[in-house]
């Protein structure tokens, strides 16, 4: 019997070398075809699969719950001789993120990756369970263009960042016939939902998609980069909100780098309060108004105050000094005063004084101010220059603790604030008092579920007076919200920095709409998109540092009525504050109508609103 085992054994021990062996010449013989080859998601719903077309050019597919999304899609560099599949090789990880901020404390980190060598570079794919990313690995002066197309795999509904404007979109794909903008956000059917993006871009041009009418097949229209390529998945728009996967696709900061200093919260801005007159007083740009917002801010739990252009000279003005021109010792005193109220003061600069001084030496000296961040304005250049100066930038007020805010056509978020902690935000959006144009509201409810997949916006949400009158930088147009529904955009936008932009008297006439925008305690402790439809309406949840849960809910045009379940809370009773539309509100007459109630609640409960048009509700939960 013994003699028989042993046998058994040998044979089984030889086979398994003859298959090792015949493994590694199956990956290293570079004359024998080594794909097809498939990697899966770790909850294995997703699946990434090599192969050859006709032309025996290496192609890919993705499929979802063994449901085909893009079909057989070209990749890899032109211009690079030898490109020939030699080997392959495997690898997973699972670990967690501990963000400084973010819309959550701890974000799981899992994903398997498959490494294709084709001799002269090699594709790196991961499989995470919330989507698909590849990048290619390569010496920059060896390729000359990028031949990756998206080809998907029916004429689905598709939205797109369209700069200071209104998104592009709904636009069915055979319709496209121009580039496009990523964020790509794209509705396959009722349960699957994609968005095509990039990620960790440390060189080269940001992503542009194009496509020819009456086709579904997008190709990459925007010079080389070797960025992660990011194909986002979910069952509902808002699992591509919650998603945390172009973040985890940059590296994390330098092991040495301290970024505690770093600290999210709302601010207050002094660009639309000039002209405001209340109780005799006339709000300006200027040292008396800031003393009044500082103390507003220390009152209400608001940490910061952001003081916009020409504080230092005509923002456009190439002899403006940002280090002793105009209000200089007026600055010196506001952040001297916002240290004894424990209020931060962040700077605006306008890319004519960051290039036309030296912009090492004016980053230092607004640390050395004491200074909390920049608002960076109009940077000039080529794609590729906006990315290379944002980065320096970026790196320069890491060095100096100085948070940062990119303006005026920045390039795309594509995850630096994990690397980066200090990149709070940036105006990759139509901003709703920054812009030339109003901010409709399907505008709105189309933006979170596209721009903000990219990363924090900077959109200054949050007017208390909707009628804005007599301000010197008072839009040509009227708000088009309501009172609550500005309040729940603050909470809805995700962003490092939330501005708000109104005066201190017009939030106290509306104590509890206030008493929401205090609650606002970031970082983030969890963030959930509980129910939503791109251009319809949005319910983001998100719990603040102190545990205090606060939702946020907005619609377009139409009115609606929600059931917004509880079941994110704990076991347990809680106190919550209900703030709606008042019953003859809506942002084309009665903006400010609003009623409120406190009950008491439980995770099985659920919490009813009306959204008028334009608007929406806002719910504040603490524990009993």
């Amino acid at each position: 019997m013994r003699t028989k085992v042993s046998i058994v054994f040998f044979l089984l021990a030889a086979l398994l070398v003859r298959a090792e062996s015949a493994y590694a010449l199956h990956t290293k013989d570079s004359k024998r075809n080594i794909l097809p080859l498939a990697i899966k998601s770790p909850n294995k719903k997703l699946k990434f699969e090599f192969s050859y077309n006709q032309n025996k050019e290496i192609i890919f597919t993705i499929t979802a719950n063994s449901k085909t999304i893009i079909s057989a899609s070209k990749m890899g560099l032109s211009g690079i001789d030898g490109a020939v599949p030699s080997s392959f090789s495997r690898a997973s990880s699972k670990s967690v993120w501990k963000p400084i901020w973010g819309k959550r404390a701890i974000v799981p980190d899992e994903y398997n990756e498959l490494t294709l060598d084709v001799k002269t570079y090699k594709i790196i794919v991961r499989a995470y369970n919330d989507g698909i990313a590849f990048r290619y690995d390569f010496q920059k002066e060896m390729a000359k263009s990028d031949l990756t197309e998206f080809n998907f795999s029916g004429d689905y509904t598709a939205w797109y960042y369209n700069g200071e404007h209104a998104n592009i979109g709904p636009e069915k794909l055979s319709a496209c016939n121009d580039k496009r903008l990523p964020v790509m956000t794209v509705q396959v059917d009722d349960h699957n939902y994609l968005a095509v993006h990039q990620a960790d871009l440390s060189w080269g041009d940001p992503l542009m998609l194009a496509s020819k009418k009456g086709q579904t097949l997008f190709t990459v229209a925007s010079k080389l980069n070797n960025a992660w390529k990011v194909v986002m998945y979910g069952n509902t728009p808002g699992e591509l909100v919650d998603s945390h996967l172009i973040e985890l696709l940059n590296p994390p900061p330098p092991g040495d780098a301290d970024f505690s200093w770093v600290k999210p919260g709302v601010a207050v801005w002094d660009w639309r309060i000039a002209g405001a007159q209340v109780d005799g007083f006339k709000y300006d740009m200027s040292l008396p108004s800031w003393k009044k917002m500082v103390d507003f801010a220390s009152e209400n739990n608001i940490r910061y105050l952001a003081l916009d252009a020409d504080w230092y000279g005509p923002e456009f003005g190439k002899d403006s000094d940002p280090l002793k021109g105009g209000k200089v010792a007026q600055v010196h005193e506001i952040i001297r005063y916002g240290k004894m109220k424990n209020v931060g003061i962040w700077l605006y600069l306008n890319d004519v004084g960051g290039r036309m001084f030296p912009i090492e030496q004016t980053l230092k000296q607004y640390g050395d101010w004491g200074a909390a961040g920049i608002k960076y304005g109009f940077m000039s250049g080529t794609p590729a220059e906006k990315n290379e100066r944002t980065r320096m930038i970026t790196e320069l007020c890491a060095k100096n603790r100085l948070l940062c805010d990119f303006h005026d056509g920045p390039v795309h978020p594509y995850g630096q604030m994990r690397t980066f902690p200090n990149a709070v935000t940036r105006e990759y959006c139509q901003a709703q008092l920054d812009g030339s144009t109003a901010l409709e509201p399907k505008t709105f409810v189309t933006s979170v579920f596209v721009n903000m997949l990219a990363g924090p916006l900077d959109m200054n949400n949050g007017i208390a007076d909707l009628k804005q009158a007599g301000r010197v930088h008072a839009p040509a147009y009227a708000t088009n919200s309501t009172v609550v529904g500005e309040a729940a955009r603050t909470l809805i936008t995700f962003s490092g920095v939330t501005v708000i932009p109104d005066i201190p008297e017009s939030y106290r006439k509306h104590p509890e709409i206030l008493e929401f925008i205090s609650s606002q305690n970031m970082p983030w402790m969890e963030s959930k998109t509980i129910k939503g439809d791109i251009g319809q309406y949005i319910v983001m949840a998100r719990q603040a540092s102190d545990k205090t849960w606060l939702v946020g809910a907005a619609t377009n045009e139409n009115s609606r009525e929600l059931d917004i379940p509880l079941s994110f809370l704990k076991k347990g009773r809680y106190k919550a504050l209900i703030i709606q539309d008042g019953d003859d509100a809506d942002y084309r007459t009665d903006k400010e109508s609003y009623k409120s109630s406190k009950t008491e609640v439980s995770a099985k409960d659920s919490i009813k609103v009306r959204l008028a048009p334009g608007g929406g509700a806002c719910i504040l939960i603490r524990q009993l």
